[in-house]
């Protein structure tokens, strides 16, 4: 994937790229750490071998190699799996963890509520809103994000779904009906459950 070109001021939070490893770490433990490390230029194996602090802004072009090189080693039959699993495990580890005020149970609306405040934990550029739809929908919407790869769009309905069934709700289904980097005029999530 190539990343050439993003603006240098595309930036993620710490959180993200500390859930990525975690992840790993659970699904290998060191070993195959070093194993997707190794797939990285060194100035990246370098950087994601010092503590990463979770308040701290990073690259997003970071984030995105990691992410491409997690994918080749954790499961290259099916990377779109992969990249769902990602932003499972980072709503996991978040939304129990610091992020916990967001989860009520029996109440995902809430939750996805507050997408347009959620979205400022990850991203340093663009905006998401929300909108209900139904008793047991709604529509997420991000506007204005930079670099928008349809891998990263991926983790973004992984960590929707898993948000989701965090929060009661069952049957988690978030489709990701528009897309930017597929030419869309942003990226659109429609969220439904049981």
């Amino acid at each position: 994937m190539s990343t050439a070109g993003s603006p240098p001021h595309s930036r993620i939070k710490g959180t993200v790229l500390i859930s990525r490893l975690n992840l790993v770490r659970q699904q290998g433990g060191q070993a195959r750490l070093d194993e997707v490390l190794r797939r990285l230029p060194a100035a990246d194996q370098a950087l994601l071998r010092k503590m990463i602090l979770p308040i701290n802004w990073y690259p997003f072009d970071l984030n995105l190699r990691l992410d491409a090189a997690i994918a080749d080693v954790l499961s290259p039959e099916d990377r779109t799996r992969a990249f769902i699993d990602m932003g499972r495990a980072s709503a996991d580890e978040n939304l129990k963890g610091a992020q916990h005020v967001f989860v009520r149970p029996g109440e995902p609306h809430f939750l996805l509520s507050q997408a347009p405040q959620i979205y400022r934990f990850y991203y340093a550029v663009g905006s998401r809103t929300y909108e209900k739809t139904g008793p047991k929908s709604a529509i997420l919407r991000t506007f204005g994000a930079e670099n928008v790869t349809e891998t990263d769009c991926l983790t973004i309905v992984g960590w929707h779904q898993r948000a989701i069934e965090l929060s009661g709700g069952q049957s988690a289904r978030v489709t990701h009906t528009k897309c930017v980097a597929k030419g869309g005029p942003h990226c659109e999530y429609q969220c439904q459950w049981d």
